[in-house]
This record gives C-alpha cells, structure tokens and sequence, in this order.
C-alpha cells in the first residue's frame, strides 16, 4: 500500500508539469498569419534581432509565449516584456501557443556565423569553462557542449542564433530588463559578464552547429 501511494504521488508530480503535445499542421496555419514577418515561415528569421525559433525545444517556445501574454496581461509586472511580442503573444490561446511551438520545433535551423580560430578559442573557453575567479558559470553545464540546449530541463537551443539576438538576450539579462529565467540563473551569470564577454560569447555560440 505505500509502494502504491508512492508511485501515485510520483506521478501526481509529474503530471503536473506534462505539457500537451501541439499540433505542427495547425501550428504553421497560425504562423504564416501571425509569425512570418518576424521570424520567417519556416522559423529562420532573416533580421538578427529577432530570434530564430526553428529547431528550438517545443516547451521552451510555449513557456516564452505564456510569459510574454502574461506581460501584457500585467502591464510588465509579470511574465516577460516585449513591445512586440508581448502584443502577439496576446492574441493567441494556449491550444494555438502550443501548436505554434510545435511546428517551429519540427523545423532545421540555418547555420550561424562563421568566426576565426582567436574568436573561436577564446569563445570556447568562456562558453566551456565559465570563470570561477568572477563568478562566471560554464555556459555548456546548461547549454551543452554544442549549444543544443535541455529540452527537458526548459535550457534553450542557442547553437546557429542571430549573435545580435544572443547579446541582446544577454544586455537584458544583465540590466535586469528581462526576468522570466529559471531560478534567476541568466540573471546571475549575465551581471557578472563585460560588454566583451557577451560580444565573444555571441559569436562563438551563433557559431555552434
């Protein structure tokens, strides 16, 4: 009997944060409608400030939509703020967020920038390493090695993105413009980052294949 109230409260646990799989052929219906300008049809976005969003982990674009309507739902006060898309979040349902999410997932993301080798070394060592002596944590230990993120742990892809998007990302991170990361921890690592360190680790990551 406690075997089974274990396994019960286990799986209450999880249930909970199971999110429902989004439909890919609806998703890219309300995308060539409400998301094509910015971020492309097929989620490679062709202005570098805004992100591309193709090939990026299906949870971690729903729990970016959520927080940005949320924004718009507070005045700013909660979620995530964008001028912009805070506006469009607000225009979708939750069933819509989540096909939207899934269609952007099934697509490939296109290459990022090329960099040359003292770019490219320096930008792995921060990326890899961080740097204990200023409180700098591995970018990889969230990241992985190649940029592909933690679909399960709610860690973004980065590997290919727009470098101008990534140090942006990171600006606002660091001024505390942008909040809605888990537990605080871009917030912690970004405000410890020089303007050079988000310059070198823009590049290195857009880089990553």
């Amino acid at each position: 009997m406690k075997k089974l109230a274990l396994t019960l409260s286990v799986l209450a646990v999880f249930s909970g944060t199971v999110q429902a799989q989004g439909d890919a052929t609806k998703g890219q219906q309300v995308a060539s409608t409400t998301c094509i300008a910015c971020h492309g049809m097929d989620g490679n976005s062709l202005i570098s400030l805004y992100p591309k969003v193709a090939g990026q982990h299906e949870g971690y674009l729903v729990k970016q939509l959520q927080e940005l309507k949320q924004a718009a739902m507070t005045g700013g006060k909660e979620g995530r703020h964008d001028p912009i898309m805070s506006g469009m979040a607000m225009t979708l349902t939750e069933e819509q967020m989540a096909d939207v999410a899934a269609f952007y997932a099934s697509q490939t993301s296109t290459a990022g920038v090329t960099v040359d080798a003292k770019t490219a070394s320096a930008g792995k060592q921060l990326y890899m390493a961080g740097d204990a002596n200023r409180q700098i944590t591995a970018c990889a230990a969230c990241h992985g090695p190649n940029g592909e993120g933690m679909n399960l742990a709610g860690y973004p892809s980065l590997a290919g993105q727009h470098p101008d998007y990534i140090k942006a990302q990171l600006e606002k991170f660091r001024s505390g413009v942008r909040h809605n990361d888990l537990n605080g921890m871009m917030s912690g690592v970004a405000k410890n980052l020089k303007d050079e360190d988000i310059a070198l680790l823009s590049q290195y990551v857009s880089s990553l294949k």
